[in-house]
Formats: C-alpha cells, sequence, structure tokens
C-alpha cells in the first residue's frame, strides 16, 4: 500500500512510515477504496506531535488530525478517526430507514350520483 509521509520539523524514520502503513491497511477491511492517501507528522514548538491524515473515498474525502505528546498515541488516535468516518460511509446504505415502498397509498376519492346535489 502506497501512502505518502511528509515530516513538517521531523525525520520520518522507516519504523514511523511502517506504523502508518500499518494503520492505513487497517482500513481496507471496510471494503471502501481509498484514493490517495497522505499524512503529515509534526513537531509542534510545544512537545508535541502532531499528525493529519487525508484520503480519497468515492464521493468525497475524509480527515482526521491528533496531537498528541507521544508521536504513536497520536498516530493511534489518527487511525481511530479514519475509522469511525469509513465505518459510517461503509454502513450508510444499511441505515437507511424510510424508503418509497413503505409511503401510505392514498385513497381514491368516492363518486358521488348526480341526484346527491340535487337542491
Amino acid at each position: 500500500m502506497q501512502v505518502e509521509v511528509t515530516g513538517k520539523n521531523i525525520d520520518v524514520t522507516p519504523a514511523i512510515r511502517e506504523r502508518i502503513e500499518e494503520k492505513f491497511s487497517k482500513l481496507e477491511r471496510f471494503q471502501v477504496p481509498l484514493i490517495g492517501k497522505h499524512a503529515v507528522i509534526s513537531k509542534e514548538p510545544n512537545r508535541h506531535f502532531k499528525v493529519e491524515a487525508t484520503a480519497g473515498i468515492p464521493g468525497g474525502n475524509i480527515v482526521a488530525s491528533s496531537e498528541q505528546e507521544n508521536m504513536y498515541a497520536a498516530i493511534k488516535d489518527m487511525y481511530h478517526k479514519l475509522e469511525r468516518q469509513l465505518s459510517k460511509q461503509a454502513h450508510k446504505p444499511e441505515s437507511r430507514r424510510a424508503t418509497h415502498s413503505q409511503k401510505p397509498v392514498a385513497s381514491q376519492p368516492e363518486e358521488f350520483e348526480p341526484e346527491d346535489f340535487e337542491a
């Protein structure tokens, strides 16, 4: 799986790249095709690590961001946010509640005889 990983103020090591690719590969179980997977890891001045990820899906994009003191915890939190979005997207067709076949049928108006309207 090809994931584009970018680092800001931090070097992207093979271990970091492997962890991110592992998290994205776990998202394949939802059977929603992911297009253009991209992750950005940055070290903020307040000693926090910020991980942002985007991926295209049919009909839109999913985006997740997490900021933690531990970089691997930030990656895990970002993964959970992506997982929630994909789960919602994958189960969306099943959650339709109202269908057109369940609409009530309008009854036919009663026919009146001309003698009913005589004055």
